[in-house]
């Protein structure tokens, strides 16, 4: 027995001093050329876009202790007198420590939702523009302070995160306006997000998860929770990528619960529940899916796809059912694994109008 220890601790010696720390640095970025059309076919966009130019930088401690980040830059300018919509955002910075069977992160994490928002670089998906429902339901990039913890049990990889509240006060338009990402958020009930992802077949791909917070909306002087919206992400995704074939299919939804959302009635020592806010119930839901084929070995070259999408997001605002409906068929072509040059036409069509509009996008990314 005492023979044994020894002979672990000698191994795990030898293999830490044959380790050596090192530093990585990668990254993505992509340009965006989008033009669209109104239900007339007067012109209403005509954009070039730098999107998104981001940095990875790491570090390896130990074989099994590390750093990561993820710094990005939007919209290519940064303007302090607010003329630019651009936007710095550290959208990862984490200490990670990773076994076989475990791993724990803390920092700026992202959570595990749908397959985007954790590899949301642009070789990765065939459209220039992320899907609506990587939007208005799952708003990728889905970041903030907090904890993870993550496992493999044989062909499943199982992850939960604790994480910075949402803002209960701007959940009016979906998660997406309610993110802290970061800056000055707080920890009152914590949002929950659990996931469970199958990999055990050559390029498939199956997860799922829940999200749960009871969002803050407004804090009282001495510093308890007075009102909160709760909410609830539910989604459902699944990819196949080999023998040619791309398919992926995500689908969500998110409920919101208003039991305890209170407003201030005429008498300021009193408060009631208010149930006609907008942003104090409703929903909001969707899906897309995608196929494509890769015909690049027929005529000689790595990767070209035509592919195409059908996409739905619904979402309950200002007392009114929100449906956008979306088809968009496309062509992509990878030189490399790691640059794609995109071309896209959709067909979108929106309940409250008549006629469906019209969008033309070309793009290129890249990663490293």
């Amino acid at each position: 027995m005492i023979f044994a220890i020894l002979l672990i601790t000698v191994s795990f010696s030898l293999a830490n001093e044959s380790f050596t720390p090192e530093a990585t640095i990668g990254g993505y970025g992509e340009l965006h050329w989008n033009k669209a059309w109104d239900a007339d076919q007067n012109m209403t966009k005509n954009t070039m876009d730098f999107h998104r130019f981001i940095i990875y930088t790491g570090y390896s401690f130990t074989p099994e202790w590390s750093f990561k980040s993820e710094l990005e830059i939007e919209h290519n300018m940064i303007d302090g007198d607010g003329d630019y919509d651009g936007e710095v955002e550290l959208e990862q910075a984490y200490v990670n420590y990773h076994s076989d069977i475990f791993g724990f992160q803390a920092g700026v994490i992202l959570p595990t939702v749908g397959i985007v928002n954790e590899y949301h670089e642009p070789p990765l998906f065939p459209s220039v523009e992320r899907s609506l429902y990587n939007k208005y339901v799952i708003p990728t990039t889905w970041f903030g302070n907090g904890f993870a913890i993550y496992g493999i049990i044989s062909d499943f990889k199982l992850r939960l995160a604790l994480m910075e509240d949402l803002d209960g006060a701007s959940i009016a338009n979906g998660i997406r306006d309610a993110r802290g990402k970061g800056y000055k958020t707080t920890g009152y009930d914590l949002l929950k997000n659990f996931s469970v992802i199958y990999s055990g077949m050559p390029g498939l791909r199956i997860g799922t998860s829940i999200t749960m917070n009871d969002a803050p909306v407004s804090i009282a002087d001495d510093g308890a929770v007075s009102s909160s919206i709760g909410v609830r992400l539910i989604e459902f995704n699944a990819k196949y990528d080999a023998n040619n074939l791309y398919a992926v299919l995500e689908y969500g939804n998110i409920s919101y619960d208003n039991s305890n959302y209170l407003t201030t009635t005429d008498d300021p020592s009193t408060t009631e529940i208010d149930e006609t806010d907008e942003f104090a119930y409703g929903n909001t839901s969707g899906y897309y899916f995608d196929l494509g084929y890769n015909i690049g070995q027929l005529i000689g070259i790595e990767k070209l796809m035509p592919w195409f999408r059908i996409s739905n997001v619904s979402r309950d605002i200002d007392n009114d059912d929100k449906i956008t409906d979306l088809t968009r068929i496309g062509v992509s072509w990878w030189p490399t694994d790691q640059v794609a040059f995109k071309a896209d036409f959709a067909s979108v069509k929106v309940k409250s109008e008549d006629k469906p509009t019209t969008q033309f996008n070309i793009g290129v990314g890249y990663n490293f």
